[in-house]
């Protein structure tokens, strides 16, 4: 069929990638807010279409969906290709940026060009990681994501954003250097690299499917499991590796907060399941306990710091850290159930949080305000956008019939299955969750109005469209997410192979 691994994955990396690397030359403003949004718009119709070529025969993994010739002489070729999982995080990656561009098409920039360059290059490394099947490719996509939104925070982000950025930068570098070296030395252990003809192209190879064939001892599994996990948890991030991020989301300009909360975070879970689960099974097995408990005494930490917040910002960044660890925990149960829902909630969390982030963007652009008690009576003000978020607030907390309900019920059932002690635990953090959301809710948009509020006005039709989206894909999801199961069966079945 068409397209359906050769015309794909290279068009949702080399698109945003020209169109980021163009964008540099663009010398007005509005050309290169509406060059970035036709790029994205023309991602987003490339990634729809892809859909339409997914029946779900696809074998999970295939390293010969498109391989091409990148460097013969240490075993790495650009091989990339899309399976269930990575459609559905490419589609989530292909959806929010248009949308974003949308809601910050106001916003002015000094440099616009380089502004939009940055965010499409970092578009199109997300797509690379997603599409990956050669290890050091993914490699080369996981710090191309990077490298774009270091300068984004630096340059165009809040009062505080050097120390924020220093400090996003000492993690992320750190466990990027961490990974590089489990890497290598897995990369030594990889047979050669033989032609039709016989002759060896290369002493090792970096192919994913050459990884998966080296049989490693338990001894070998549990300290490389490591290297990888932590480059992993730091993505993510869980604790103790999240204090990164709520000072990053609070000084980056918002239009890079809704790509690092709603999708770069992403990539630490998946990896998890694209990487660490097949190639380290006995490890994963071994250090189930200690990752769960990490990931569940993180969730309830930071929905403990969440209440207490003022800064809504914060507000939101904790939130996140406590979704993420349930996904954490969700895939070291090793159960089916549990596996299933943190797929499913990885594109619903994205969906939820990058619609948060935006509702808050919106009230500091009308208010300058971040502190919630500064803030009240928004509801007089701004009825539609006030209706808006609370359908995206109750889906951030899992309301029934929303998107996220199904995730966190499959995701909270592997938790039973694997312990009943783990699940009452981490049930915990859903009244948490309940308490600092409704209560944002509460003293943002009800109440008097005063002096910050009084002048806020409802969102524009281009807003109200952007977050119309949002709340009709929280819906679909919600009420009939079949599809997904659908799309990502094939790679379950793969995931669960390789844990047995």
């Amino acid at each position: 069929m068409l397209g359906t691994y050769i015309t794909f994955p290279e068009l949702l990396i080399w698109l945003p990638l020209i169109a980021g690397i163009l964008s540099f030359f663009i010398q007005k403003e509005a050309t290169a807010k509406n060059w970035a949004l036709f790029a994205s718009i023309g991602t987003l119709m490339i990634s729809l279409a892809s859909l339409m070529y997914s029946d779900g025969s696809q074998k999970s993994f295939d390293t010969s969906n498109v391989s091409y010739v990148w460097l013969p002489s240490i075993g790495s070729s650009f091989a990339v290709g899309l399976d269930g999982i990575g459609r559905l995080l490419t589609l989530l990656n292909a959806i929010a940026f248009p949308l974003i561009f949308i809601v910050t098409y106001n916003k002015q920039y000094k440099n616009a060009a380089a502004f939009y360059g940055l965010m499409l290059l970092s578009q199109a490394g997300l797509m690379g990681v997603f599409c990956a099947m050669d290890v050091l490719l993914f490699y080369f996509f996981w710090e191309l994501a990077l490298i774009p939104v270091y300068f984004l925070s630096s340059r165009w982000g809040g009062e505080k954003r050097i120390a924020a950025t220093f400090k996003f930068f000492i993690y992320t570098f750190a466990g990027s250097l961490i990974l590089l070296v489990g890497i290598l030395y897995f990369y030594q252990l990889t047979a050669p690299v033989i032609d039709r003809a016989g002759n060896t192209l290369a002493e090792h190879s970096f192919s994913l499917d050459a990884f998966l064939k080296v049989s490693l001892t338990g001894a070998q599994q549990n300290w490389l499991f490591w290297l990888f996990f932590i480059a992993f948890a730091i993505k993510m991030p869980i604790f103790p590796f999240h204090t990164w991020q709520p000072d990053a989301y609070e000084q980056a300009p918002a239009a890079t907060t809704m790509v690092l909360s709603g999708i770069m975070v992403k990539m630490g879970v998946f990896a998890i399941l694209r990487w660490l689960i097949p190639l380290f099974p006995l490890a994963v097995a071994r250090w189930d306990n200690l990752v769960i408990g990490l990931s569940i005494f993180g969730m309830i930490y930071a929905s403990l710091i969440a209440i207490k917040q003022d800064n809504i910002k914060r507000l939101v960044a904790y939130s996140s850290i406590a979704h993420i660890g349930l996904m954490c925990a969700a895939i070291f149960t090793r159960t089916e159930i549990g596996i299933q829902g943190t797929i499913i909630q990885m594109f619903s969390h994205g969906i939820n949080i990058i619609g948060l982030w935006m509702v808050v963007e919106l009230l500091e652009q009308q208010t300058g305000i971040k502190k919630i008690s500064e803030l009240g009576g928004v509801a007089q003000k701004a009825p539609v956008l006030t209706i808006l978020l609370v359908v995206i607030a109750l889906a951030n907390i899992a309301l029934p019939l929303t998107n996220a309900f199904i995730g966190e019920f499959m995701m909270f059932s592997g938790l039973f299955a694997f312990n009943k002690w783990y699940a009452a635990f981490a049930g915990i953090s859903i009244v948490l969750a309940a308490v600092y959301t409704l209560g944002m809710i509460q003293k943002v948009f009800y109440g008097p109005v005063n002096v910050f509020t009084e002048k806020v006005k409802d969102i524009q039709w281009s807003q109200r469209l952007v977050l119309i989206i949002i709340v009709v894909i929280i819906f679909m999801v919600g009420v009939f997410p079949q599809p997904v199961f659908n799309l990502t069966k094939q790679a379950m079945v793969f995931i669960m192979t390789k844990m047995k």
